[in-house]
């Protein structure tokens, strides 16, 4: 129920963002859209100041939540054409799908078309944490005796991990040892997120 409720949302979202969109001038949208897609890679950088904002209210003729709609659903696009690589064809035929205006569909593809290879260079350069595995070494260690076992043989796994900040360019050690159930589980784990990230491709 909770699902059907966010779609008929989603739904009217978007048959009014469909709407502003297309009431706005022809001759001004693409360079709306070039702006926006110049910063789409820029998660902590919003694509127009407040002075701008203020002068695209009086430009386009939309109050405040019109105008925050129209740039988080023209940027929504462009993300979504960025995530799934989109296609010419496809994107005209979602965007269509939406009820917008030809004029509109042929600036928003024109604009992916001329700057989707930079976008998602970009995006794939933009780390979402600075700190990335950079080397990894290993050793395995079989432990053969303890003071009160003096027969026991258990194998370990020793990891040294070289983590590159990629801010100050340092690199930390992360060592860590895992028994052999440990390093299946924690191989398992890896393979559940290998799975997904394919899901992704």
């Amino acid at each position: 129920m909770a699902e059907v409720r966010f779609q008929q949302y989603w739904g009217l979202f978007l048959k009014k963002a469909g709407e502003l969109l297309n009431r706005l001038d022809s001759a001004k949208f693409p360079l709306l859209l070039q702006r926006i897609v110049q910063k789409l890679h820029l998660k902590d950088e919003r694509a127009f100041t407040d002075d701008e904002e203020g002068k695209l209210h009086s430009t386009f003729k939309l109050d405040t939540d019109e105008l925050e709609l129209v740039l988080e659903t023209t940027e929504f696009f462009l993300q979504q054409a960025a995530y799934h690589n989109a296609k010419p064809a496809v994107l005209t035929q979602q965007l269509q799908s939406l009820g917008l205006n030809e004029d509109k569909v042929a600036d928003i593809v024109d604009t992916w078309t001329s700057n989707g290879k930079d976008v998602i260079e970009n995006l794939r350069k933009k780390t979402l944490n600075p700190k990335q595995l950079d080397t990894i070494k290993w050793r395995l260690n079989l432990q053969m005796a303890q003071s009160t076992r003096s027969e026991l043989k258990e194998p370990n796994a020793a990891f040294e991990l070289g983590i590159r900040d990629h801010n100050t360019k340092e690199t930390e050690k992360l060592q860590m040892e895992f028994t052999h159930e440990e390093l299946y589980a924690f191989y398992s784990q890896l393979e559940q997120i290998q799975s997904q990230l394919d899901t992704l491709s």
